[in-house]
């Protein structure tokens, strides 16, 4: 099991509390970043939004693949697993800009492929916004070129959506046979394409055995094709404390909703724009990416059994966040990471990077 994190490049996960102590700049995520792999985290996602879904779209976020470049350079060891969105980059471009950071950071570049939900972003922002199936045709084009310029000396494709003649891309990225790409997305048209073109499925929070079924018909639809198995990731937010009752302290705290109308609008926009397997709630809302709903609460034994639990359902990568970050990190890392890694079978050195170059 690897543990990951989400970057705060929003400012936090609390979408009814203003001010986590963790401000969306350059500052905060560099000394996070640089914290992180001290503490002994594996990875961090960086998402990609021009405007900020959580705290409202007047609100500060951080640009993704700037902040991408960034860290590379200042960190050692850290997996940069970068969100992109199709319809915001050429793919050609794309696949250059990414090939760089890859080797800017020794290797240690991969894609997190986001088929795009908010309408209102896409048209302050002039850039197509194509509806839900759509999306994912387009995106089956981008990752082909994408996967061509990677891998192919020259490249030509020509589709509905995307054409390249005879492109050069050189340096290729030191990852071999190249970055890993991860998606998810609960539709058919996204489970279709991800269990063809990429090389991990990423999930929102749900209770380990949800997501034992979710890893099951991924891994029906991978093996149908006669493709190596996916990675399989799933995000949790976590509230470690010392006692059943402080546990339900901050639980309260974080899930007391002071509507606010901007930012459930936003939500909303989500929501009308996403094909779910199941209906969220209004808890659901306080917290991003349905971290709740993965359970991790409780005590420093019960979330590390709860991480286990994970392990046993196919999980390899816990996508994790906190509030306030860095500090929830360090308590995380210094009374649930023991209890894991103490019971963990040994594991390659880069399982992800071994998945992905036995991948063809």
């Amino acid at each position: 099991m690897r543990i990951g994190y989400w970057l705060p490049v929003f400012g936090g996960w609390l979408r009814n509390n203003p001010d986590e102590r963790m401000e969306a700049t350059w500052a905060y995520v560099r000394r996070l970043a640089r914290a992180s792999e001290r503490l002994g985290f594996d990875l961090t996602l960086i998402a990609e939004l021009n405007l900020n879904d959580i705290k409202g779209p007047d609100a500060p976020c951080l640009e993704a693949w700037s902040t991408a470049a960034a860290l590379a350079a200042v960190t050692e060891r850290l997996e940069l697993m970068v969100a992109v969105r199709p319809s915001f980059h050429a793919p050609a471009l794309l696949a250059k800009q990414a090939a760089n950071i890859d080797r800017l950071s020794g290797g240690r570049l991969s894609l997190n492929v986001v088929s795009a939900w908010w309408a209102d972003e896409a048209r302050r922002y002039g850039v197509p916004f194509d509806q839900h199936d759509a999306r994912y045709a387009r995106t089956a084009e981008w990752l082909a070129v994408v996967d061509g310029m990677w891998t192919a000396p020259r490249f030509s494709f020509s589709g509905r959506y995307y054409t390249v003649e005879e492109t050069i891309l050189e340096p290729k990225p030191l990852r071999r046979p190249r970055p890993t790409i991860y998606a998810g997305g609960e539709s058919p048209a996204a489970k279709a394409l991800i269990a063809g073109t990429c090389d991990g499925y990423l999930m929102h929070g749900d209770p380990p055995q949800r997501i034992e079924e979710k890893v099951a018909d991924m891994r029906a639809r991978r093996a149908a094709l006669a493709l190596p198995p996916l990675v399989f990731g799933v995000a949790g937010y976590v509230v470690c404390r010392a006692t059943d009752a402080a546990v339900s302290r901050e639980v309260a705290r974080i899930t007391d909703v002071r509507q606010n109308a901007q930012t459930y609008a936003t939500y909303e926009q989500w929501l009308s724009n996403t094909q779910l397997e199941q209906r969220v709630s209004l808890e659901d809302y306080s917290v991003s990416n349905r971290g709740l709903k993965a359970g991790l609460l409780g005590t420093p034994e019960q979330v590390a059994e709860r991480v286990r639990e994970f392990a046993r359902a196919g999980v390899d990568l816990l996508l994790l966040q906190f509030s306030p970050q860095l500090e929830e990190m360090e308590r995380f890392a210094e009374e649930v990471l023991p209890l894991i890694r103490e019971t963990a079978p040994a594991q390659p050195s880069h399982p992800i990077r071994a998945s992905a170059s036995a991948r063809r």
